[in-house]
């Protein structure tokens, strides 16, 4: 693995720009395989992403010097089991407490030293789901072992602090090792326990993607194509699972937007996007698997937030959308879901029915809860702008902007209050 000629070269002006780069590719795709791998070979959670992240930064020093090798993805694994094995020849703590999450029966076979591939996150996604953990580590835990995302990305993800975000993680690590538990997919009511919360972090990696610190109106596609992936096995694992399905149709639907949402690298809103960019071999997966959940008659959130995605892709254009539709299923969604993001996604079509002053009572009465999103003080902006309010609209529109971290985000509000 040395010399820059096994790998990528490294860039001759920014020395180790190029070989940081495809690290950090490399880390995203493979840092859940590679945690899921070395859990089920070792026995802990905690002890895998330690070696992991121990690999990362032997690969930050190494790359750049030597540079990147052929396959990356495998040397970050050799690596990281180097880590474990030295790890637990130092930690006798760690020693006694092995085997905790091993599973029943040999672990899947790698190839040519290759991690294993992906569908092996699918049980440690349900084993960071614990009800043993409270919700928030659940969360949190999960978009770091199994997604790969930082304590910075799930901190603006979840809308919390990273100190808070990262406090929870190593709670949660300790309570898996101390607990025991397993890995693996369960049966039954224990599956239906902890199914929503593992596709709800699906959700919030997808939303990830979009919320890119200093980006531009372009998604991390990689990160929503490995959201949309993961969608589908679990789609494809639990089959008669309708809120599965559900979830699977609502990014799917969202994932069909994306060559309209992004142009150029500017925001373009729902309302006023060329629909003719709309992917239509996505929006027909979406549609079908949809059907296919409600054939199952066993309604759900996730369903009900596909359906009012299909409503807006019913639409040939922005005004024909049924919008007393759109409210209606906000209104059965919040027998299922009464989370403050809905309540403001439900305003936004209260205003297209009733008109900006009942939405704005709406909105008003989520202050204090969503204060820390930019989405917030945005519609409300746009609700005081529409009933003639213009500085509090105004004022409403600079902490909107001041609360965005995205660059198109950024632009969009900027361009408003230039306006």
């Amino acid at each position: 693995m040395s010399g820059t000629d096994a790998g990528a070269p490294r860039d001759p002006a920014g020395g180790a720009a190029a070989s940081d780069v495809l690290l950090s590719r490399t880390v995203r795709d493979e840092s859940g395989k590679l945690v899921a791998t070395l859990t089920r070979s070792f026995g802990s959670l905690d002890l895998a992403e330690e070696a992991v992240a121990q690999a990362v930064e032997e690969a930050l020093r190494s790359w750049r010097v030597r540079g990147v090798p052929p396959k990356p993805g495998a040397w970050l694994l050799q690596a990281a089991r180097h880590n474990a094995l030295d790890l637990l020849r130092r930690d006798r703590g760690m020693r006694e407490r092995l085997p905790l999450l091993v599973g029943d029966g040999p672990g899947p076979a790698e190839v040519d030293g290759v991690a294993p591939d992906a569908d092996e996150r699918l049980p440690l996604l349900f084993g960071c789901c614990h009800p043993a953990l409270s919700p928030d580590a659940q969360l949190a835990l999960t978009l770091r072992a199994v997604c790969g995302l930082t304590t910075a990305q799930i901190a603006r993800a979840t809308f919390s602090a990273e100190s808070a975000v990262g406090q929870r993680i190593v709670r949660a690590k300790r309570k898996i090792g101390r607990a025991g538990i397993p890995l693996r997919i369960p049966e039954g009511a224990e599956r239906a326990e902890r199914l929503d919360i593992v596709l709800t972090i699906v959700s919030v990696m997808y939303s990830e993607a979009h919320l890119v610190a200093g980006g531009d109106a372009s998604a991390d596609r990689d990160l929503a194509d490995d959201a949309l992936w993961l969608a589908r096995v679990i789609a494809d694992a639990l089959p008669r699972e309708p809120e599965a399905l559900g979830l699977l149709a609502l990014l799917a639907f969202h994932r069909a937007r994306e060559a309209a949402r992004a142009v150029d690298g500017a925001l373009v809103l729902l309302g006023d996007q060329d629909r003719t960019r709309w992917d239509p071999a996505l929006l027909a997966e979406a549609r079908t698997v949809l059907e296919r959940a409600a054939r199952l008659r066993r309604p759900g959130r996730w369903q009900l937030h596909a359906a009012i995605a299909a409503c807006h892709a019913d639409a040939p254009n922005a005004s024909a959308t049924d919008w007393l539709q759109v409210l209606t299923l906000y209104d059965m969604l919040l027998a299922y879901d009464r989370s403050a993001v809905v309540r403001l996604n439900r305003a936004v079509a209260l205003a297209r029915v009733a008109g900006p002053a009942a939405a704005l009572e709406e909105v008003d009465a989520l202050a204090g809860t969503l204060d820390r999103s930019h989405l917030w003080h945005a519609v409300r902006a746009a609700l005081l702008r529409e009933l003639g309010r213009d500085d509090e609209a105004l004022a409403a529109d600079l902490t909107a902007l001041e609360l965005t971290a995205n660059e198109a985000e950024r632009r969009l509000l900027a361009e408003r209050l230039e306006r």
